[in-house]
């Protein structure tokens, strides 16, 4: 192993990202200017990524408590909820957006891999995974690059480990041109007796790593992702992991046997920052400190330096603290599944991590400095609202209604990038591995997987439109909530908790940095309206460049709903039965602001559509009820493209047509095409027309009814006629086009 142990100055360390009144703060800390080993380990550990310095002390302001919570944000790498019965639920979305900007192949697949250990670590098995993409103007050849390379690594690596894909949303936009989003997030279930903690405990206990070998991939990968991209970032290659799904797959095996013996104390999965992280993160929590002995980590490359093995971000391995009393049970179960497992540490009681070179000391750090809520450093960034806010006008529709086309409207909306079929994309996702997905063939709201050898189900979502968000960063985040738990309400589970993924621009630009409180603020009205607790996440801030500014602030939104008995529960969205009756039910409050019919004419809106987080409420209390009497045949929530693509969409995938008409005196441009918040499309059979109407009255919930199923494949709305396989062929035809030249 080279050794490093070279003095820095502040230059040193603003090369590896850190400010130099950090610099000061780090030699206060030490006692002594750092050696570049031990500069090193705080640049990744101060960065952004891992000590969310500039977001905390909002973040803090999210509710985190609620019923049901087993482990919260913060608390293990995972959120992990009571869902009855002794068993739990857990989740997490993680973004990956720099790496797979810079290699999108390997950046969304170790983006995947990573996502996945960080439930297996809790001792839960992944039951599924998600993703929400965004990806620039489709029209350009570098989007089209990064969309095949993304959604090939999301399919390679996922269909290789064995867990399925079964939802998500992408989005494309020239806000994304250099910057596309890659957010992962990941559903496991465990019993409740079996969950792991990310600890280390007991003086002497053995510090193991298993897995693959240390390479160089991924070195300094957290502090990359605490930067903007420039022209000069694909230099950082390097800086990009390289996963490998059949290892991935036998770590999470015999993880989870491991954990069954009793004799782990602690795991941590080891992602952004490597050894360090895991090492700092588990002794800070424990309030111990650990030895490592480099020269014992397995390496790919000979002759690494000290900070390059302790900075790998290699993929597929784990830190495992064991119960020095039991380390043959656990060397006997990574050698049945034929994977290293390499003692490189000892606990120790000293507070310190201690890095060595067998007797040789490296380097020497308090743990509890590196972390979040220790000694790392914690900023509140200074924020304005943007000056286009105080000069926002409503847009002129006079054109928009004078000159409604509806054919002509329908067809530019249908085939809109934004609304368009994404069946070229999760095709490429095996969805059924497992056998546990529930919704293939019964079509939901949203994904819905099932328990093994329970009754039960979980349904899982992710929802942001960052046009709304743009528009009113307050409105829109609490948009991106509503709309997640109203398409969990609409498969007929309970909204349990959500994750976020929060993906700013540079928090240092305050313009950026109030989009971001705005929508901290926003989330967490929607929460507590909903009483919903947030278990976790992750902040993606510098998703900008230098020569496109930033993205849209898009704060993803991931949710778990639970299902106590699907077989009694479960509502889908296809049309089933010629003559069951068309409501539509929620707030008539309707508007064009942010929608797609405004952007195919070119209109750009500078509010966001309308929401009322206690209509949405009540709207949730009134499917429930009316599940719970069996009086629902279907339900899709109206969103993005308004009630007509709900419409289409239910159409085309029960093969029934429909007739349906206005039954207002509004304009049918709105009618049909608002995105406001708040509606959901039911079908209802005939006999039970009067029940749904006597609790949309008791409730004082709007409802109204707008046709029929009927049995040919004819789609008429008002006096337009259209076949289902003429629009599904449109529907399907948009990201082909542009993915086949």
């Amino acid at each position: 192993m080279r050794i490093d142990t070279s003095p820095t100055t502040v230059e040193t360390a603003q090369k590896l990202g850190l400010l130099s009144e950090e610099y000061h703060r780090i030699t206060e800390i030490l006692g002594h200017e750092p050696n570049f080993l031990e500069l090193s380990v705080y640049s990744v550990m101060w960065s952004e990524h891992c000590s969310y310095k500039n977001s905390i002390l909002w973040l803090k302001k999210l509710p985190r408590a609620g019923k049901g919570v087993l482990a919260g944000a913060g608390e293990e790498n995972a959120g992990l909820m009571d869902i009855g019965d002794r068993l739990a639920v857990c989740f997490k979305i993680e973004s990956h957006n720099h790496p797979s900007a810079i290699e999108p192949y390997q950046g969304a697949a170790t983006g995947v891999g990573g996502i996945h250990r960080d439930i297996f670590t809790m001792g839960a098995r992944p039951i599924a995974a998600l993703n929400s993409l965004r990806f620039g103007d489709l029209s350009l050849p570098k989007t089209t690059q990064l969309l095949r390379g993304v959604v090939r690594g999301i399919g390679d690596y996922g269909n290789a480990f064995g867990v399925p894909t079964v939802g998500g949303e992408t989005y494309f936009d020239s806000c994304y041109n250099v910057n596309p989003l890659v957010n992962a997030m990941s559903v496991g279930v465990l019993e409740q007796n079996k969950t792991a903690s990310a600890i280390a405990i007991g003086i002497g206990n053995p510090v193991y790593i298993v897995g693959s070998a240390t390479g160089k991939d991924g070195i300094h990968g957290a502090t990359f992702a605490s930067a903007d991209l420039t022209e000069n970032s694909a230099e950082q290659l390097p800086a990009v992991q390289v996963g490998d799904p059949f290892t991935e797959k036998l770590l999470l095996e015999a993880t989870l046997e491991a954990i069954a013996t009793g004799a782990v104390v602690g795991v941590q999965d080891m992602g952004a920052a490597g050894i360090t992280c895991s090492t700092a993160e588990m002794s800070a929590k424990g309030s111990v400190g650990m030895d490592i002995w480099l020269n014992q980590v397995p390496t790919r490359q000979a002759n690494m330096h000290g900070f390059e093995i302790l900075l790998s971000e290699s993929q597929e391995r784990m830190l495992i603290v064991a119960d020095k009393n039991k380390t043959a049970a656990i060397e006997a179960v990574f050698q049945k599944w034929d994977l290293p497992c390499t003692q490189i540490g000892v606990v120790t009681d000293s507070g310190m991590i201690r890095y060595f070179d067998n007797t040789e000391l490296l380097g020497s750090v308090p743990a509890e400095s590196l972390v979040l809520g220790g000694g790392a450093p914690v900023y509140e960034r200074q924020f304005q609202e943007p000056d286009r806010f105080k000069k926002r006008q409503k847009p002129d529709l006079s054109s928009v209604f004078a000159d409604f086309d509806f054919p002509k409207s329908l067809a530019l909306v249908l085939a809109h990038p934004n609304i368009a079929s994404k069946k070229w994309i999760y095709r490429q996702y095996d969805s059924m591995v497992g056998t546990a997905n529930l919704t293939t063939h019964k079509p939901s709201a949203a994904p819905i997987v099932k328990i093994h050898n329970t009754s039960k189900a979980i349904a899982m979502t992710v929802d942001c439109n960052s046009r709304y968000v743009y528009a009113d960063p307050f409105l829109g985040c609490a948009h991106a909530v509503a709309e997640a738990a109203r398409n969990i309400a609409c498969t007929g589970a309970k909204p349990l908790g959500i994750t976020n993924c929060l993906n700013f621009g540079n928090p240092y630009n305050t313009e950026v940095y109030w989009q971001f409180t705005q929508a901290i603020l926003g989330m967490k009205a929607a929460c507590e309206a909903f009483l919903l607790p947030v278990t976790g996440g992750n902040v993606s801030f510098y998703n900008q460049s230098s020569f496109e500014g930033p993205v849209y602030p898009t704060p993803t939104i991931g949710m778990v709903g639970l299902m106590d008995n699907f077989s009694e529960q479960h509502i889908g969205i296809a049309f089933r039965n010629p003559g069951d009756i068309l409501f539509v039910v929620g707030q008539q409050q309707l508007d064009l602001n942010s929608s797609v019919l405004l952007q195919i004419n070119h209109i750009e809106s500078d509010f966001a559509p309308y929401l009322d987080l206690s209509e949405e409420l009540k709207l949730h209390r009134f499917l429930q009820d009316s599940n719970t009497h069996k009086w629902l045949q279907t339900a899709n929530d109206v969103s993005e493209g308004g009630l007509v693509i709900t419409l289409i969409e239910s159409a085309i995938v029960g093969k029934f047509g429909i007739k349906v008409k206005n039954p207002t005196d509004l304009h049918s441009a709105l009618f049909w095409f608002s995105e406001s918040a708040g509606r959901v499309l039911v079908s209802v059979s005939p006999q039970n027309e009067t029940n749904v109407l006597a609790l949309a009255q008791k409730q004082n919930i709007p409802i109204h009814k707008i046709g029929t199923v009927i049995e040919t494949s004819e789609i008429q709305i008002d006096e337009v006629a259209n076949d289902i396989e003429s629009l599904q062929k449109l529907y399907e035809s948009t990201l082909p086009q542009y993915v086949s030249n």
